[in-house]
């Protein structure tokens, strides 16, 4: 039942968005292991138009920290040698309560990856992330994704 609910509420994200937004989800039933890369593929048809990539966290009271490091990617499908950032996203107060929306224990916070950003040419892009916290297995993480807007002028 909770799968079908998560299903129906990563649908309506993607079936709501505004034109010009597009949002992938990956699921990661409440554990993201060290060596399981988030993969995500796209196409960019109009590259002169900026665009902002977000990254989408849901976790839960399992989340044992504070915050979560990630190494990401971003690169042309096919291209190599591509230099990687390393970013920590806090995703609670000082008090430890959650920053993100949401209710009951799964929590949405949406963190800035890159804004205004140009793309160079038309075609398939693809943004890799892996998480570099200190437990090869992360509890409490139920899913991760990006979302991908037109910057506002």
């Amino acid at each position: 039942m909770n799968k079908l609910l998560l299903f129906g509420a990563a649908l309506s994200l993607v079936a709501c968005n505004p034109a010009g937004e597009e949002v992938y989800m990956n699921s990661l039933d409440n554990a993201w292991a060290k060596n399981k890369n988030q993969i995500f593929e796209f196409e960019i048809k109009d590259a002169q138009t900026p665009k902002n990539i977000i990254f989408v966290v849901r976790n839960n009271n399992d989340y044992p920290y504070s915050n979560i490091r990630v190494i990401s990617s971003l690169s042309k499908v096919g291209q190599k040698g591509v230099k990687p950032d390393t970013l920590n996203y806090t995703l609670a107060q000082p008090n430890g309560a959650w920053i993100g929306s949401g209710f009951g224990e799964t929590k949405e916070t949406l963190f800035q990856y890159k804004l205004n950003h140009k793309f160079p040419s038309e075609g398939k892009y693809k943004v890799e992330v892996r998480h570099a916290m200190r437990k090869d297995v992360l509890p409490g993480i139920e899913d991760f994704g990006i979302k991908i807007e037109q910057a506002k002028p």
